[in-house]
């Protein structure tokens, strides 16, 4: 990899990290209603994955830790913020919020509040790209905490037997909201669940961005090369809480926040390249003003003067774009 292209994932990480913060101090000053589930701390997975995808090409998508998955795909930021503000030039129109970001153009085909609905959608995507012949593969980000799920087991099960082009990416953070791996499932290592399946699978570091890389060029080749569904599970650290309800010290220690800090991915890979002599400390801080600046100056302006949905358009997207049908006049509507 370029140094220039490794300077601008680095660029990418971080504006990513910002935005974030950006989003938590907007939910606390009640721009963000809803649910609002934040991803510091795990920069590493998608962007180590993604970075090595063919985006707007290949298929992605996964649960409602969603944001910077989008973003990473091509979404545009300030629609992405637009959607958390609930407004009409949000990536789904105001009417996803948080956890149904959704970008067709680029691949991105969504976050989905139900823990482990992504499984199934993923295999029925790689079915339809081997049903097309082409050379696209999908990718199906989800935590560990979805792999108690029927839909786990059914998908890897499918996925196997029909060597579908998928590539299953476990974000391994070790809790399910509050509660640990080690209470909820006696195989702690995710990947030896997949090999149950026969499915080719591996365990790396989810927080060098470098070895997620490397791991995401093996898995993408398998897959893309027709050899069946690959599992990668990436060892990975929610920094904040599940959510914004959640302040994540009720159920870890603190000492076990400060070890994983220490192992934060941005810093990891900071400190890499400086190293590597692609950038220094100062160019680094004067990178994280940039990214706060345009978040500030375009990202946030965005979205507090976008328009909110108009009521009248109430069922434009629910069936067609007549308007006149009203939720309870759609059969099995309003259920």
């Amino acid at each position: 990899m370029e140094a220039a292209d490794r300077k601008r994932l680095l660029r990418e990480m971080v504006f990513a990290r910002r935005f974030e913060e950006r989003c938590a101090e907007a939910y606390h000053h009640r721009d963000i209603g809803g649910f609002l589930h934040l991803y510091p701390g795990q920069e590493a997975c998608a962007f180590g994955v993604l970075e090595r995808a063919r985006m707007g090409h290949d298929y992605v998508i996964t649960g409602y830790r969603d944001h910077v998955h989008a973003i990473k795909c091509g979404a545009d930021p300030k629609a992405v913020m637009a959607e958390l503000y609930a407004k009409e030039t949000g990536s789904s129109r105001g009417r996803g919020g948080s956890m149904h970001i959704f970008d067709a153009e680029h691949h991105f085909m969504g976050g989905y509040a139900l823990v482990g609905e992504p499984y199934p959608l993923a295999a029925g995507l790689a079915k339809g790209i081997k049903m097309k012949g082409t050379d696209q593969i999908a990718i199906c980000f989800m935590g560990d905490g979805a792999n108690n799920q029927g839909t786990f087991h059914e998908t890897l099960n499918m996925a196997q037997l029909w060597e579908l082009p998928v590539l299953f990416v476990c974000e391994n953070n070790l809790y399910a909201i509050g509660t640990s791996l080690e209470r909820s499932t006696p195989a702690h290592d995710q990947y030896e669940r997949a090999q149950a399946y026969k499915m080719t699978a591996t365990q790396v570091d989810g927080q060098d961005v470098d070895t997620v890389m490397a791991a995401a060029d093996e898995a993408i080749e398998h897959v893309r090369s027709g050899k069946g569904p690959y599992f990668l599970e990436l060892m990975t650290y929610r920094l904040r809480g599940h959510s914004m309800s959640d302040s994540g010290r009720g159920y870890r220690s603190e000492a076990e926040i400060k070890r994983w800090m220490e192992r934060d991915p941005i810093y990891l890979f900071r400190d890499q390249l400086v190293t590597e002599g692609v950038i220094s400390a100062d160019e680094f801080e004067e990178m994280d003003r940039a990214a706060q600046q345009q978040i500030d100056d375009e990202v946030i302006p965005f979205a507090e003067n976008s328009p909110e949905p108009e009521v009248a358009d109430l069922t434009k997207y629910v069936l067609d774009d007549d308007t006149s049908i009203a939720l309870g006049q759609i059969p099995g509507g309003g259920n």
